[in-house]
C-alpha cells in the first residue's frame, strides 16, 4: 500500500452501524482485502459485517492458526495491511503461533480477538482468557474495545501501529459491545506503509569508510534488510573487493546477480561464507540480525550497519556502527571507499566457494537417478529447475530449510518465506494459502515435511475449498530429520524422531486435489511438471531418504564427539545397521576441500 487511504463507508455518514460494522469499513479503507479465521459465537457480528460490506471477504481455515500465518503470508508478499480473526477463548488462543511468527518478521497484520460478554469478564466464565493480556508479546499493540465511545479511535490506532511499526496489532472485542450501535462517523484513516529514509550520521560514515579502506581483507554479511539495496551493495563490494555471505533471510535479497557470492553461514549454511567471515580483518554486517553467535568471529574486527539502533552489537562484539537505511548508507559509503587493486582475498573466497559448491553441495545431486530413496538434495535441485521464474515458495522450518537454502535459485523475482526468525513447524503450507489469495495468477509451492504438513494436515481442505493453485510438495522421509540431527550432535542417539509411512498423496486424493506419489528420481521431473502445469492445487509426495541431514559450513570438535558418541551408543544398542546407512547417506555432506 503506496499511499493515504481515504475512509469510505456506505449512505448517510451519520447513518447507525454497529462497533463491527464500523470495524470492518476502517479496515478495508486501510486496505485489507479479507479476513482469515474460523466463524462462531462472540465473533459472529464482525463476520456478519463483513458478509454485507463491499470490498472485503472472509477466508474460512480449518485451524486459526493457519489464519494468522497466511494473514503474515499476504502481508509479506504484498507490503499490505491484513487480517485475521478468532472467536473468544480458545478461538483466539490458536492465533498465538502465527501471531508470534507475524510480529518477529515485522510484517503489517491485524488481529481480531473476540471476547466474551462484558458483564462476564472477571468471573471465571465459560471460555474466558484476557487476550488483550495474552497477545501483549506477539504484538506491537493490543487493546480491548470495551466501550462503543472508544470506537473508531482504537481501531485507527491499531491500524497504525501495525504498518507503522510494522507488526501485528491485536484488537480485543467482545461480542456484545461488536453488536452495539454507533453513529458512523469514523475519521479518515491517515496511516501508509511508506517506510521513511534513514540517513546515516557523516561521522559514522567517514567512520566506516576508513575503516574498509584500511583493512586488506574486508566481508560483506548481508541480511534481510538489504532489501531494496542490491545494486548498491554489490557496487560496494566491488570497490571494496569484498566477498559477500548472507543470512537465510538475505538469500532473496543478495544472492541473484551476485560476483561476489560466497553462500551462506549458520547451522543451514553452504560454501565459503563462514572461511571468508573468520579470515577477514573487517566484517560489515549489513541489515542483518543474524542471532547465531557461534557462527560469528570472536577476533575480527566487526562492524554493523542497520536502522533500528535496539539491534547494534547484541549478537557479537562491535567495533563501529552505522545507523541508517542499507541503500542510503551504501550510497554515502560510495564516494568514500576507494577501489582496492589488490583483490586476492576476494579471489580466494570465491575460487573456494566454486570448490565447495562443486564438490560437495552439488556432488551429491548428481548420478542419482536410480538412488531410492530418492535424495533430498537431489529433489530440491529438480524442483528449482522446474518452478517458474516468479514463483513464490514458502518453506517449512527444518530441514526443508536446509535444502531451501542450498539449492533454490533466488533471480529478483522469486520469493522465499518461511518462519525463518520464528522457527515455527508447519508454517509452509499455510504460508501458501495467504501467498496464493494474494495474487492467484502466480505460482505458489508450499515446500513441506511430512512432519509440518500433517500438523496442520486439515487445511489441504482449505486449498481444495478455494481452488488455490498451491502445489504442495512433501520432503516425506517419516522422520524429523533436524531434530535427529541436534540429538547426534549432542552425543545422543536419535528417539522417537520416526513416524509412520504416510501416503500424503492419497489423502490428497481422498480431499480432491490431484497428488501423485514419487518413490523413483526418474519420476520426478515429470511429476512436478505435471503438478505445476495444472490450475489449481495439486500435491507432490517425494519418499526421501530419512538419513540425510545436513552437516554445517564448520564442524566443530564438540560436534564430531557428539556424532560419534550418538553412534556409539547405536551401535551398543543394536542399531548397527541404521548406523551403517546413516553413514552410507551422510558421507556426500562432509565438508571438504
Amino acid at each position: 500500500m503506496d499511499e493515504v487511504h481515504p475512509h469510505r463507508s456506505e449512505g448517510n455518514s451519520t447513518m447507525a452501524v454497529t462497533v463491527a460494522e464500523q470495524l470492518v469499513n476502517q479496515l478495508v479503507s486501510a486496505g485489507v482485502k479479507r479476513i482469515y479465521g474460523i466463524v462462531g459465537d462472540s465473533l459472529n457480528p464482525v463476520v456478519d459485517a463483513v458478509r454485507r460490506t463491499a470490498g472485503i471477504d472472509w477466508v474460512s481455515v480449518r485451524h486459526e492458526e493457519v489464519a494468522a500465518f497466511a494473514a503474515a503470508a499476504e502481508a509479506t508478499v504484498t507490503g499490505e495491511l491484513t487480517a485475521c480473526a478468532g472467536s473468544c477463548g480458545p478461538g483466539n488462543l490458536h492465533l498465538i503461533n502465527g501471531l508470534y511468527d507475524a510480529n518477529r518478521s515485522r510484517v503489517p497484520v491485524i488481529a481480531i480477538a473476540s471476547h466474551i460478554p462484558t458483564n462476564q469478564i472477571g468471573t471465571q466464565f465459560f471460555q474466558e482468557t484476557h487476550p488483550d493480556r495474552l497477545f501483549t508479546e506477539c504484538s506491537v499493540y493490543s487493546e480491548m474495545i470495551s466501550s462503543p465511545s472508544q470506537m473508531p479511535r482504537v481501531a485507527n490506532t491499531a491500524i497504525a501501529h501495525a504498518l507503522g511499526a510494522p507488526g501485528v496489532a491485536v484488537l480485543t472485542l467482545p461480542g456484545d459491545v461488536a453488536d452495539e450501535e454507533v453513529s458512523d462517523t469514523a475519521p479518515t484513516v491517515c496511516v501508509t506503509s511508506n517506510r521513511p529514509r534513514v540517513v546515516p550520521r557523516d561521522e559514522n560514515v567517514a567512520e566506516l569508510a576508513d575503516a574498509i579502506n584500511t583493512a586488506k581483507k574486508v566481508t560483506f554479511f548481508v541480511g534481510a534488510g538489504a532489501r531494496d539495496a542490491h545494486d548498491e551493495v554489490i557496487a560496494l563490494a566491488d570497490a571494496a573487493a569484498a566477498p559477500i555471505g548472507h543470512s537465510l533471510r538475505g538469500k532473496e535479497v543478495i544472492q541473484y546477480d551476485n560476483p561476489f557470492d560466497v553462500g551462506m553461514s549458520g547451522l543451514l549454511g553452504y560454501g565459503a561464507c563462514f572461511e571468508a567471515m573468520n579470515s577477514a580483518e573487517l566484517l560489515v554486517l549489513i541489515g542483518t540480525d543474524f542471532p547465531y553467535d557461534q557462527f560469528l568471529p570472536d577476533e575480527v574486527r566487526t562492524a554493523q550497519i542497520d536502522i533500528d539502533p535496539t539491534h547494534l552489537g547484541r549478537r557479537t562484539r562491535l567495533d563501529l556502527s552505522v545507523v541508517g537505511d542499507v541503500r542510503e548508507t551504501m550510497l554515502a559509503l560510495a564516494p568514500l571507499v576507494r577501489r582496492k587493486s589488490n583483490r586476492r582475498f576476494l579471489n580466494s573466497m570465491l575460487k573456494k566457494q566454486e570448490t565447495l559448491m562443486d564438490k560437495v553441495v552439488s556432488a551429491y545431486t548428481k548420478k542419482v537417478e536410480r538412488t531410492t530413496p530418492i535424495h533430498p538434495e537431489y529433489a530440491a535441485v529438480q524442483l528449482d529447475e522446474t518452478a517458474g521464474e516468479d514463483t513464490v515458495f514458502t518453506v517449512d522450518t527444518g530441514m526443508c530449510n536446509v535444502w531451501a537454502a542450498r539449492y533454490l535459485t533466488p533471480n529478483g523475482r522469486r520469493r522465499v518465506i518461511g518462519s525463518f526468525l520464528h522457527g515455527s513447524m508447519a508454517n509452509a503450507m499455510p504460508h501458501a494459502i495467504g501467498a496464493a489469495f494474494a495474487d492467484p495468477s502466480r505460482e505458489v509451492v508450499a515446500m513441506c515435511g511430512d512432519g509440518g504438513l500433517s500438523m496442520l494436515l486439515g487445511d489441504l481442505i482449505t486449498i481444495r475449498h478455494y481452488d488455490l493453485p498451491v502445489k504442495v510438495v512433501v520432503f516425506n522421509n517419516a522422520s524429523l530429520g533436524m531434530v535427529k540431527l541436534e540429538m547426534l550432535v549432542e552425543g545422543l542417539p536419535s528417539a522417537f524422531t520416526d513416524s509412520p509411512t504416510v501416503d500424503y498423496a492419497a489423502i490428497a486424493t481422498a480431499i480432491g486435489i490431484p497428488a501423485v506419489r514419487v518413490e523413483h528420481p526418474k519420476d520426478l521431473r515429470k511429476a512436478l511438471a505435471g503438478g505445476f502445469d495444472r490450475s489449481g492445487p495439486a500435491l507432490i509426495d517425494i519418499v526421501t531418504d530419512p538419513n540425510a541431514l545436513s552437516i554445517p559450513p564448520s564442524i566443530t570438535g564438540k560436534q564430531i564427539k557428539g556424532f560419534a558418541t550418538a553412534m556409539t551408543k547405536a551401535v551398543l544398542g543394536g542399531g548397527g545397521a541404521e548406523v551403517m546407512s546413516m553413514a552410507r547417506s551422510n558421507l556426500r555432506n562432509i565438508p571438504r576441500p
